[in-house]
């Protein structure tokens, strides 16, 4: 009921039978006796209303602003997650808090896997996300989220996404790079940047479109037992269990890279600089972006596939702003992974 009807009843209720005792009343003190009576009860009615009308407002998600994470941030030991991981999995009880039909974890692989590979690993468990990266060494490129319901079909179809959006990502470096005039240092600079990039996002477009060997871990959803079945096969590095994840769309995965095996550190770029690279390096093995700012630096993933690539500058642009670095492995880890399949 709300306030203004209890209000509105209340009236109703109290105010016939006070006045008709204060019309019997003669007595002047009777009468004022009677209408402080009346006013304190007028009073506490009002208040007990307000009361009852704040607790009765509806009680709203009280999990909004709350961010969960699972995985590794800059710094973290790497055997210490693993052996962390493994302790929270054998812990697991078996009525564990889980969300629909089972518990969630985040599964890292020992290696890039390509998408056919997958189905052996993943095969008999709920799949929301995999993670993907082309793995070219000593290349920064970019960690994808790829929304994968279906493994391997869902898979394959957002590399499919991925590929095209580096295509156009390309195209727009390359547009930047000709837009740029001068001959001074600062000039040629930012040129190499926008040619460098527009290099790796070649190559990242190729693998992609191939079905390379680029997921290397997965969100996933099943019984506590079922967990520790995932986690003994022979591709997996480890399952971490959370339990206490109840919403996906407030939970942020950060998975650690196959290469990276001692602490989580910024990415570092050792690839070769645009101007000593052959000229057949874009098909091969393309220069990698030069480090910039700190935009890029941590191990956290990149957005999601369906974010739209940037849009293509115009020829007249004279002072584009610099591309944007991606997330690259740990660079003193162990032996950097082979190339992408093309």
């Amino acid at each position: 009921m709300r306030a203004g009807n209890l209000l509105r009843q209340l009236d109703q209720r109290l105010l016939p039978p006070l006045t008709r005792a204060v019309a019997r009343l003669g007595d002047r003190s009777a009468r004022s006796g009677v209408l402080t009576w009346a006013a304190v009860l007028s009073a506490a009615a009002v208040l007990g209303t307000a009361v009852w009308a704040v607790d009765d407002a509806p009680v709203g998600d009280r999990t909004v602003g709350e961010v969960t994470r699972v995985g590794v941030t800059d710094g973290d030991s790497v055997p210490g997650y693993l052996r962390s991981a493994a302790a929270d999995l054998a812990g697991l009880p078996a009525s564990a808090p889980s969300t629909g039909s089972g518990t969630y974890a985040l599964v890292t692989l020992t290696d890039y896997l390509p998408p056919q590979r997958l189905s052996a690993v993943l095969g008999d468990v709920g799949v929301s996300t995999v993670f993907g990266r082309v793995p070219l060494p000593g290349r920064q490129t970019e960690i994808v989220r790829i929304p994968a319901l279906r493994v391997p079909d869902d898979v394959v179809a957002g590399m499919e996404e991925v590929a095209a959006r580096k295509a156009a990502e390309a195209a727009d470096y390359r547009a930047r790079a000709a837009a740029v005039d001068g001959a001074g240092a600062g000039e040629r600079e930012l040129r190499e940047r926008y040619v460098s990039g527009a290099e790796v996002a070649t190559a990242e477009a190729a693998a992609y479109r191939t079905g390379c060997a680029c997921v290397y871990a997965a969100v996933v959803r099943a019984a506590p037992q079922v967990l520790r079945g995932v986690a003994a096969r022979p591709d997996v590095r480890a399952v971490d269990p959370a339990p206490e994840v109840y919403r996906l769309d407030r939970t942020v995965f950060t998975p650690p890279l196959p290469e990276q095996r001692d602490v989580v550190r910024p990415p570092a770029d050792t690839g070769p600089s645009p101007a000593s690279a052959p000229d057949d390096a874009v098909e091969s093995t393309p220069p990698a972006p030069a480090p910039l700012a700190s935009v890029g630096e941590s191990s956290e993933p990149a957005p999601v596939v369906t974010i739209p690539s940037p849009t293509p500058s115009s020829a007249e642009s004279t002072e584009p702003p610099p591309p944007s670095v991606a997330t690259s492995p740990d660079s003193t880890g162990a032996e950097s992974p082979a190339p992408a399949s093309s």
